[in-house]
């Protein structure tokens, strides 16, 4: 009898502090949508736009964006998911792929952008569009979503800064220096370096971005365009979704002496959640994977029904590893660690990615990561910082620099081919 009081007391204590802590966390993540509620959740990029131009073409007559997931594969972002989210503004990447003729990419852009003003222009009493940090308070306070256009790539502007002007009128309001390949004037992670960073015409485009007032994105770029461009700019520059290379080794992500630069520069570095970004595991998975395949090729080329299935024997006996909502966190920890919650923000990268960690699978779960750094120990100021006043800071000091330069020169009249 007392062993078997015993066992039953043991066991009503362990549901006790289960059902307590589940308790926490509902009150944690209670405190989290507060928090979010009292200032704009900011994310640094979402990839709609290139999800509704491959799936439909861009019809909202055939996809209504109240409702995304009528797919095999279901988008992660929609309306009811974003207001479950709490997100308050929002960058829409406007994205064309690097590998394009460069003319091709002005268009396609340019299409990308007119999806986002129409999309705002559809759904009138869910977003607005947003040029300042003025516009983005303003909205939130309306209960709508500002929205924010940030091209994806510097191969959008053909080697051109009147094609750059042109698309800060149409309302972008950043742009990444490079995608995936290396320009005629900046080096992109992930591609054959050429430049050393940025070149001469590379640095007039940052200066004709500062003078604009179009933020420097430097997600994509390698370590010395990052470098370069910091030495130029004088706005502030931002990271629209990249996270700490010292956690996770990805090329894409920024090396601890690149983050220790933004302070002086009064950077921000939004944590994204891609995979392979977030979890070094998962990324040295990959890198075995690819290796295998490469071995198969070599062995089996002109084979491929025999790599197939020597690729489908390997994956099923070397299952992949998952990231994690806690490995995003211990990003942002390490970077708070490192330089400080002021140079913090948060870049999902939904829409652009095929899967993402275990716990942010959609738009709807921000409130979730939030909750998890409450548990860790962040203030209530801590959080309200991350979720979105650091960008609001900056994006206000790049406006506040544009406005100086507007004063002391006009636009420029540098040529790509003043320097060949």
């Amino acid at each position: 009898m007392r062993i078997t009081l015993l066992v039953l007391f043991s066991t009503l204590l362990v549901g006790c502090g289960s059902l307590s802590a589940q308790t926490d966390n509902d009150d944690y993540r209670q405190q989290a949508i507060e928090i979010l509620e009292s200032v704009p959740l900011f994310d640094g990029h979402n990839d709609a736009p290139w999800q509704y131009r491959n799936r439909v073409g861009y019809k909202f007559s055939e996809l209504d964006f109240y409702d995304t997931t009528q797919f095999e594969r279901p988008m992660h972002t929609d309306i009811p998911r974003l207001r479950d989210g709490r997100v308050g503004a929002q960058w829409w990447s406007v994205y064309v792929p690097a590998g394009i003729p460069e003319p091709t990419a002005v268009k396609q852009t340019m299409e990308q952008i007119d999806f986002v003003h129409r999309m705002t222009e559809r759904y009138p009493d869910v977003f607005e569009m947003a040029l300042t940090a003025d516009d983005v308070e303003r909205i939130f306070e309306d209960g709508k979503i500002a929205s924010l256009i940030g091209m994806e790539g510097g191969h959008s502007i053909n080697n051109s800064l009147a094609t750059l002007r042109m698309f800060y009128e149409l309302g972008a309001r950043y742009m990444t220096i490079t995608h995936s390949r290396t320009l005629d004037w900046a080096d992109a992670a992930g591609d054959e370096p050429r430049h050393g960073g940025l070149t001469e015409f590379g640095e007039e485009v940052i200066r004709e971005m500062n003078r604009l007032g179009m933020m420097v994105d430097l997600s994509h770029v390698t370590p010395e365009t990052m470098k370069d461009a910091l030495r130029v700019t004088e706005a502030p520059v931002m990271f629209s979704h990249s996270n700490a290379r010292a956690v996770s080794g990805h090329p894409r992500n920024v090396p601890d002496d690149v983050i220790m630069m933004l302070p002086e520069k009064d950077g921000l570095v939004m944590v994204t959640f891609v995979e392979s970004f977030t979890s070094e595991e998962l990324r040295q998975y990959y890198a075995e994977r690819n290796g295998y395949r490469a071995k198969m090729e070599s062995l089996w080329g002109g084979q491929p029904d025999r790599i197939s299935e020597a690729m489908e024997a390997w994956e099923a006996e070397n299952e992949a590893p998952k990231s994690t909502l806690e490995q995003v966190a211990d990003h942002i920890d390490y970077i708070r660690d490192l330089v400080g919650v002021d140079y913090i923000g948060i870049g999902g990268d939904y829409d652009g990615v095929s899967s993402l960690p275990l716990g942010l699978e959609d738009v709807s779960t921000y409130p979730d990561l939030f909750a998890e750094l409450l548990k860790r120990g962040y203030s209530e100021e801590d959080l309200e910082k991350i979720a979105g006043l650091n960008m609001l800071r900056v994006l206000r000091g790049a406006e506040e620099v544009s406005e100086r330069l507007r004063e002391e020169r006009g636009p420029s009249e540098v040529l790509i081919t003043d320097f060949e």
